[in-house]
């Protein structure tokens, strides 16, 4: 028997690998038996993706199951940490979640203690906040603070890098001092001033970076859609809106929304009360978020609204399209993200996103790593560095 990936495996190797996946029994084919470790690993996956199911037929032992039972499921998931990598404990942790309704389990302390914190158990956190016992909160808010330094560690230093040139390039003067002048971009301004009998080119006017301004040179909104299928993006925004508001040359605004608007501007500086300020689920009334963001813009030359949004609209279509409209025509910069998350594109409204695209306002989604390059493109009013595969033109 072979199969992809497995090629360059011995026979022996090979055929533990498919019991291991097959999970046993006549039917499996491979007539090998486990033992030691093997079988750990065996019991471990055998209790998630047999357990329960009505599935046993399919192989002997795999019945096991989790049931409801804390102590046992606080075992498992030391076992899983122990047999298998961190990424993969997280995809077991997320499906047992999904697959066996072991929600209600992470408001246990202890069972908090044990899992491998990442931002889609973050996600899964932040859902049950409101049902959370007061003894479980300080375990869940450590579980959430690390996973949040962790993001701010690989993701900080490289987005205030990306933005900080942004803002030199885009905040250009028509008198800069010698050290302050744009060469490239002076040269290309004054290409139609060369002179071929000298072969120069005469500048006739100077671009200049202006990087010894420490004012206010762009106002951010970021506009969050908190349903509960925007759990990642959430969690990913609130890092990047703490980092931004860490720069003090773009002032910052967090508004977070469902069918009500709540405004964290002022929470920045700790992203983990930003996460546990957010309410995920409910409806979507993308309308009134944008309302009430375009009340508050007071430079749309200089401003950039950032709407993350799977745009499933459960306001009024029609009036939310003439916000972005009229947001595009002060000079606003619009940015819809239909996720900001590594898993790329969700499920989202085709009509609503070809709609935006149609104002100039494509919509596309976007991983943590690609978000400073977006943002920079809309800080110098560029066209937006849309990944391939992933936008409704």
């Amino acid at each position: 028997m072979t199969g992809g990936g497995t090629g360059g495996l011995g026979g022996d190797e090979r055929l533990r690998r498919w019991r291991l996946v097959l999970g046993g029994g006549g039917a499996d084919g491979t007539g090998r038996a486990l033992t030691g470790r093997d079988a750990a690993m065996d019991g471990a996956l055998s209790s998630l993706y047999w357990g329960g199911g009505g599935k046993a037929e399919r192989g002997q032992g795999r019945a096991a199951g989790l049931g409801a039972s804390a102590p046992s499921v606080a075992r498992w998931l030391g076992d899983i940490r122990t047999y298998f990598p961190s990424s993969v404990v997280q995809v077991m942790q997320r499906d047992a979640i999904d697959r066996l309704g072991l929600s209600a389990l992470l408001l246990e302390p202890e069972m908090l203690a044990a899992v491998e914190a990442d931002v889609h158990l973050v996600g899964t956190l932040l859902s049950l906040n409101q049902a959370m016992p007061e003894e479980t909160k300080d375990t869940a808010r450590a579980v959430v603070r690390k996973v949040v330094e962790d993001l701010e560690k690989r993701l900080a230093t490289r987005t205030r890098a990306t933005l900080t040139g942004a803002l030199d390039r885009s905040a250009r003067v028509r008198r800069p001092r010698h050290h302050d002048i744009d060469w490239n971009r002076t040269i290309a301004a004054n290409l139609k001033n060369y002179l071929p009998e000298y072969k120069t080119v005469v500048p006739e006017r100077l671009v200049g970076y202006g990087r010894a301004s420490q004012a206010v040179k762009k106002d951010v909104i970021l506009c969050v859609d908190q349903s509960g299928s925007m759990a990642a993006s959430v969690v990913y925004a609130s890092v990047f809106g703490a980092v931004l508001a860490s720069m003090r040359s773009i002032s910052t605004r967090l508004v977070v929304f469902d069918t009500s608007v709540v405004d964290l501007t002022d929470q920045l500086d700790d992203p983990v009360e930003v996460l546990f300020g957010t309410q995920l689920g409910g409806g979507t009334d993308i309308n009134r978020a944008l309302a009430y963001c375009q009340a508050r813009i007071a430079r749309p030359a200089d401003t950039v609204v950032v709407l993350i949004s799977d745009l499933y609209e459960g306001g009024i279509r029609n009036e939310m399209l003439k916000r972005v409209a009229a947001m595009k025509a002060s000079g606003v910069q619009f940015v819809t993200l239909l996720a900001l998350s590594d898993e790329g594109a969700p499920a989202y409204d085709h009509d609503h996103a070809a709609a935006l695209a149609a104002l100039d306002a494509p919509a596309f989604a976007c991983t943590p790593d690609h978000f400073p390059e977006v943002m920079a493109a809309a800080i110098e009013r560029r066209p937006l560095p849309v990944p391939e595969m992933s936008t409704h033109r």
